[in-house]
């Protein structure tokens, strides 16, 4: 079996987006695989007691600055979605649907949304906005959505995540090399020690 990299991610994350764009590159030059993840980052802190560093007002305006250098550094185009928190529950299920139904289109559906929400700071909380950017993607907004209603899709995410817990993740994006775990998009160098 060959070098891979777990990545554990939600959409609603700015950190997951900015190692989403560093990662293809990282595994690339490793030759690693990488096996993509979706989950529920609010499951995850429902589970797990943690929250989002923005609702700790002095730890949240420091995480603002430092997204912004991260970004500065990895050359990844980046702006603060004025809309965040995203309720991403239906845009992970359909991550989790496509994952596992036309898993080609997983990356290229993930692709838009991550732009739509950290580039273009789009407010993918509205269901009209999140259709035109599905049709804009090339995806059916309907069928998009049909297949965030699918009970099998709906207990995948579920099961995902659970384990995503179990294996002790709290938080995103975050990078599993063997047994070893990494959080954060600062965490990058450490994954690309691992691999190599």
């Amino acid at each position: 079996m060959g070098k891979e990299v777990e990545f554990y991610f939600d959409v609603g994350s700015p950190a997951a987006y900015i190692a989403w764009t560093q990662l293809p590159r990282i595994a690339r030059e490793a030759g690693a695989n990488i096996a993509y993840r979706p989950f529920l980052l609010g499951g995850v802190f429902h589970a797990t007691g943690n929250r989002s560093p923005t609702e700790v007002p002095s730890k949240g305006k420091y995480l603002l600055d430092d997204l912004d250098r991260f970004a500065r550094r990895y050359a990844a185009p980046f702006r603060h979605n004025p809309h965040f928190p995203i309720n991403t529950l239906a845009l992970m299920r359909i991550a989790t649907g496509l994952q596992m139904r036309e898993p080609a289109r997983m990356l290229p559906y993930t692709d838009a949304v991550y732009r739509a929400i950290w580039v273009e700071a789009r407010d993918m909380n509205d269901p009209a906005t999140v259709g035109e950017v599905l049709q804009q993607a090339g995806f059916d907004a309907q069928q998009m959505l049909a297949l965030a209603g699918d009970p099998e899709v709906k207990e995948r995410l579920k099961a995902v995540t659970q384990d995503a817990v179990a294996r002790g993740v709290f938080g995103a994006p975050t990078f599993f090399v063997g047994d070893q775990m990494f959080w954060g998009q600062d965490r990058l160098d450490f994954v690309k020690e691992s691999l190599q």
